[in-house]
C-alpha cells in the first residue's frame, strides 16, 4: 500500500515535468521559425504548388541573408540541376566542396552532388574524378553506380565489369545480364580490331557470367564462320535454342550462309523450315521463303507462306504470299497484283520495326542496347507487328 501511495504522488510531478519540457520544445521551435526568413516559407509553398521557378528566386533571397544554410544550398543545386542549369548547380556544390569550415559529412554529401552534376552536363572526366574521390566513404556505393553509367558512356568495358562486380558485392541486384553484355560488347570490339582469339576469350567469360548470353553464342558462331570454320559456327548457333529459341530468327540467314558454304544447303533449308515451323516469326519466314524459292521455286514457295499464313497471319507472311503470286501469275495480272502487294508491302515495313519495351523507342535494326533509354536486352528479337506494339 505505501508503494502504490508514492506511485499517486509521483504521477502529478512526472506530468508536470512532461508539460514543462513540451513548453521548452514549443517556445524553441517557435523561435527558430520567426528566426527564418519569410522567403523561406514562400519557396516551401513555390515547391508545394510545383513552382520550382519561383521556389529557387524565393531560395536564393534565403542564402543571401543567412549563407550558413547548408540544406537550403543543397536543395537549391538539386533544383537547379532538375531544371537544367547545370552551371549553376556547379556553383553551388563547388562553393560548398571548398568551404573551409564546412563538416565532412557534408562535404561529402556536396562532392556526391557535384559528380552528378558534371556527369549531367555531360563532363565525364570530371564527374570520374569526384565520384573516385568518394571511395570508402558512406557515400561509395552510391557513386558505383554513376561511375557504372560513366564506364558505359566512355566504352570503358573492364572497368564497367569492375564496376558491376562492385555493386553486386555490396548487396545490390544481380547484374550477370549486364556484365555478360560488358564481356560481348568487348568481344565485338576485339572483333573489329581483327583480334580474333581475344574476342573468343571474352565472350567465353560472357556465357560464364550468364550461360543464357544468346549475343555471345551468336559472336562465337560468327568468328568461326569467319575464319571458315562452317560447322563449329553451326553448332554454336545452335546452341541458341536451348538459351532463348526465340533469337534463332536473328541467325537464320546466317545458317544459311554457312550451309551454304558446305555445299549443304537443302540440309539448311531443313533446319530453318524446322524453327519456323517451332518458334514462328516473320523473319524465319522470309528467310525460309527466299530460301524455298531459290531452291524450289515459286510454287512450293507459295504453299508453305501460304499454311503459314493461316497458322500465324501477319502483314510480312500476306506480303510474301502476294510476291510468290506475283511470280506465278501470268503478264496481265501482275500488274494489278504488284499493286496490291506495294501497299502491303509499305504498310509492313512500317510495322517491320523493334520496339523498346522500356521505353518504346522504335528501330528497324536489332538493338542489344536501346539508343533511346540505354536499356540492356529491351528489345524483343520479334517485330512491332508479332508483340503487339502499335506502328
Amino acid at each position: 500500500m505505501e508503494i502504490d501511495l508514492w506511485w499517486l504522488l509521483a504521477l502529478p510531478a512526472f506530468f508536470a515535468f512532461g508539460w514543462a519540457a513540451a513548453r521548452v520544445d514549443i517556445r524553441h521551435l517557435v523561435s527558430q521559425s520567426r528566426a527564418l526568413p519569410a522567403s523561406y516559407f514562400r519557396g516551401l509553398n513555390f515547391l508545394l504548388n510545383e513552382e520550382p521557378d519561383k521556389a529557387i528566386d524565393a531560395f536564393i533571397e534565403v542564402v543571401k541573408v543567412d549563407p550558413e544554410t547548408i540544406e537550403l544550398h543543397f536543395a537549391l543545386g538539386n533544383l537547379f540541376r532538375r531544371r537544367g542549369e547545370i552551371d549553376r548547380a556547379i556553383r553551388m556544390h563547388s562553393n560548398l566542396v571548398n568551404r573551409p569550415d564546412l563538416d565532412e559529412g557534408d562535404r561529402l554529401h556536396a562532392l556526391y552532388e557535384l559528380g552528378q552534376d558534371y556527369l549531367k552536363s555531360g563532363l565525364l572526366d570530371r564527374a570520374e574524378e569526384a565520384l573516385d574521390k568518394l571511395a570508402g566513404t558512406a557515400y561509395a556505393a552510391r557513386a558505383r553506380r554513376f561511375l557504372l553509367d560513366i564506364y558505359q558512356l566512355e566504352k570503358d568495358w573492364p572497368r564497367a565489369i569492375a564496376a558491376a562486380r562492385a555493386i553486386e558485392a555490396d548487396g545490390g541486384e544481380s547484374l550477370q545480364g549486364q556484365i555478360a553484355q560488358f564481356h560481348c560488347e568487348a568481344a565485338a570490339r576485339l572483333v573489329a580490331q581483327s583480334r580474333p582469339e581475344e574476342a573468343v576469350a571474352a565472350a567465353r567469360a560472357a556465357l560464364a557470367a550468364n550461360r543464357k548470353a544468346v549475343r555471345a553464342s551468336m559472336i562465337l558462331g560468327d568468328i568461326a564462320a569467319a575464319a571458315g570454320r562452317h560447322e563449329e559456327a553451326i553448332e554454336r548457333w545452335r546452341a541458341i535454342e536451348s538459351q532463348d529459341p526465340a533469337y534463332l530468327s536473328l541467325v537464320a540467314p546466317r545458317f544459311v550462309e554457312s550451309y551454304r558454304a558446305l555445299g549443304r544447303v537443302r540440309e539448311g533449308l531443313a533446319l530453318v523450315a524446322g524453327y519456323l515451323a517451332q518458334y514462328p516469326s516473320a523473319e524465319l519466314l522470309e528467310t525460309v521463303f527466299d530460301l524455298k524459292v531459290a531452291e524450289d521455286g515459286p510454287e512450293p514457295a507459295y504453299r508453305m507462306v501460304r499454311d503459314e499464313l493461316r497458322r500465324n497471319p501477319t502483314l510480312s507472311g500476306l506480303d510474301k504470299l502476294l510476291e510468290a503470286q506475283v511470280m506465278l501469275a501470268g503478264p496481265e495480272r501482275q500488274a494489278d497484283l504488284q499493286l496490291v502487294k506495294g501497299l502491303v508491302h509499305a504498310h509492313a515495313r512500317r510495322l517491320s520495326r523493334y520496339t523498346c519495351e522500356n521505353c518504346g523507342f522504335k528501330a528497324r535494326q536489332y538493338f542489344w542496347r536501346c539508343p533511346g533509354c540505354g536499356a540492356w536486352e529491351s528489345y524483343p528479337p520479334r517485330r512491332a507487328e508479332e508483340v503487339g506494339h502499335p506502328a
